[in-house]
């Protein structure tokens, strides 16, 4: 069936409400995919862009947010030979730079942004990790490259990145600690981390778990890096999501340890090096059907129609893991 419109939420102004409209159905081109979506997840950096406060993730209004999605194939474009109609796919594939975003009935996705969903998740639980995975795996993988024998300290292990991340070092065998609340202990604990109370003095923790000579590897998801530079080892890595502060370099550098930065965004600003999420997705899907990756989600099961109560809960810290709004 051939559709000349399709249903999208759109923003017409910062914090402006959420209303329905009428779109031209998009158009794919050569490397395109139709995707029907079936569930958009919703992160906090949507509700900022939807606020006008993301400045590095610029979306002129009025516009279709939702950087998240999981859907099925519609139609190919010329040139896509890994997907076919009817395959189940997951992306984080626009919401941002002016390209439409997940609240939406459908959406033209660039292949290389793709990859097929892990067959073990529903929709709504592919829909809660593209950004979160593509994230982590940046920091985790692709910069630090943790390693078996490694400690690994996440600071916010129970957020939105970090409990990817610790499930990501998990994975490759690596020790891991997570920096929480008190009661996010449990939940730390269910993922194979040693759980440390973020009103912990990290001299305290520093000297308890590794006898004073720090971690490995630090990723920073809170915008902690005055912590994440005290607590790594000499030679250490440290990574972060959130460093957009002033900090002072002396520990890191007394340290001889690195230091690097993950921008998750840059591939869709600039059209440069987007295959990369694909292969992050589609290494993420192993695990998962493996049994080593699993969102954390909201009990809350939402609606597209249910979007302006979603956001009011991710801005004010209202959900307890992620939500995601299903089709």
């Amino acid at each position: 069936m051939k559709f000349e419109t399709m249903r999208a939420l759109v923003v017409d102004a910062p914090d402006a409400p959420f209303r329905w409209i009428d779109l031209p159905m998009p158009q794919i081109g050569a490397g395109d995919v139709l995707v029907r979506i079936r569930a958009s997840g919703v992160n906090p950096l949507d509700t900022k862009i939807r606020a006008g406060a993301a400045d590095h993730a610029r979306h002129p209004l009025p516009a279709v947010l939702g950087m998240d999605l999981a859907g099925i194939v519609e139609h190919v474009g010329p040139g896509v030979t890994d997907f076919a109609p009817g395959d189940e796919v997951w992306a984080m594939a626009g919401g941002v730079a002016g390209v439409q975003g997940s609240m939406a009935e459908f959406a033209a996705v660039d292949a290389r942004l793709l990859a097929k969903k892990p067959a073990n998740f529903t929709m709504r639980q592919a829909a809660a990790l593209p950004l979160a995975i593509i994230t982590a795996w940046e920091g985790m993988v692709d910069i630090a490259d943790v390693q078996p024998a490694d400690k690994v300290l996440v600071i916010g292990g129970a957020g939105g990145v970090g409990h990817v991340a610790l499930q990501l070092a998990h994975a490759r065998g690596a020790c891991v600690f997570g920096v929480d609340s008190a009661d996010a202990a449990d939940y730390l604990r269910s993922l194979g981390a040693v759980a440390i109370d973020r009103n912990t003095p990290v001299d305290a923790y520093v000297k308890e778990f590794t006898d004073g000579l720090g971690f490995d590897v630090v990723y920073d998801c809170v915008g902690a890096l005055d912590t994440a530079f005290q607590a790594v080892r000499k030679f250490g890595r440290v990574t972060s999501s959130l460093g957009w502060g002033t900090y002072s370099l002396g520990p890191l550098s007394f340290r001889s340890a690195s230091y690097a930065g993950v921008f998750t965004l840059r591939p869709l600003l600039s059209g440069e090096g987007r295959e990369a999420h694909g292969r992050i997705l589609a290494e993420a899907t192993k695990l998962a059907e493996d049994g080593k990756l699993l969102p954390r989600l909201d009990s809350r099961r939402l609606t597209l129609d249910q979007a302006q109560e979603a956001h009011e809960l991710v801005r004010t810290g209202g959900a307890s893991g992620k939500l995601v709004l299903e089709l």
